[in-house]
């Protein structure tokens, strides 16, 4: 099988498997488009929101019951230091940058906005630098295209009061950012003991030709993610458990809500489809 897996830790050993071709891919997350869009890979690591997105929209592929990423995400949400102080629940009428509106960790600041601070998706003008991962998805009115090259850019430009900006971004182009969200930490935390799970970033899917034409493979593979995340910190796991489920509830109400998708996302078909690795 053609692979796309990330650069985490609990990948490398899994990487090691014989017989299949793992493909490098920087940024990781430009596979996710060559994935839903041309089926590219015969499995691959998939932000929520593009999967999400995909099922909404048909694309064949069924849900692996692995996250490879996740967390809270109170510290996304940042502004320059040397700006004046502006509290979440100030972002209304506001622009906000973002590389994609269906980039996962938008979704998950959105949906944190909405329930703490009664701030709607649509209160805010989305500026991003990148299309969506689905090409069949059509952004609501509230979303701008911008040429920055980088979510940083717009902030130094000053183009937008704030910019959400993931993990790995927060310690690139957005060092030296300062969050929003007093005690980021804290509410991250009170956001978990409230939901009963942690906000999840990635996943895998496989392609649903490969899984009929080649289920030992797609088994083995699932087997050793299983192995290799074995003992990881939530959200990283594998196999079916209340925790994912709630994160997919979670994360479908909130693209709902965003419209992000335009159907309830079916939780309950998500797992029907995963049965076979929960056993």
């Amino acid at each position: 099988m053609r692979i796309v897996l990330g650069d985490h830790p609990h990948a490398g050993a899994v990487k090691e498997l014989p017989g299949h071709e793992f493909t490098d891919v920087r940024p990781l997350y430009s596979a996710f488009a060559r994935m839903v869009r041309t089926l590219e890979f015969d499995v691959c690591e998939m932000a929520l929101a593009t999967y999400l997105q995909a099922r909404d929209h048909g694309v064949p592929v069924t849900l692996l019951p692995v996250v490879m990423i996740g967390g809270t995400h109170h510290r996304s949400l940042t502004r320059l230091p040397d700006a004046p102080a502006l509290a979440p629940g100030d972002l209304r009428g506001r622009r906000v940058g973002v590389r994609s509106y269906s980039q996962t960790t938008g979704l998950w600041v959105r949906g944190l906005l909405r329930e703490e601070y009664g701030v709607e998706a649509a209160d805010i003008t989305w500026v991003t630098t990148e299309e969506p991962h689905v090409a069949q998805y059509t952004e609501p009115p509230y979303v701008e295209r911008s040429d920055a090259r980088k979510v940083a850019d717009l902030l130094e430009s000053g183009d937008v009061a704030a910019a959400v900006l993931g993990p790995r971004a927060v310690g690139g182009q957005g060092e030296g950012l300062v969050p929003l969200v007093d005690d980021a930490d804290a509410a991250g935390r009170a956001w978990v003991e409230r939901h009963g799970t942690v906000p999840v970033n990635h996943v895998v899917v496989v392609r649903d030709a490969v899984l009929d034409e080649k289920p030992e493979e797609v088994d083995a593979l699932y087997a050793a993610l299983k192995e290799a995340t074995a003992g990881a910190e939530p959200p990283v796991a594998a196999g079916w458990s209340e925790p994912l489920a709630k994160a997919l509830e979670i994360g479908g109400r909130y693209a709902l809500e965003q419209d992000l998708v335009r159907t309830e996302v079916d939780v309950a078909g998500i797992e029907r489809g995963a049965a076979r690795w929960s056993r």
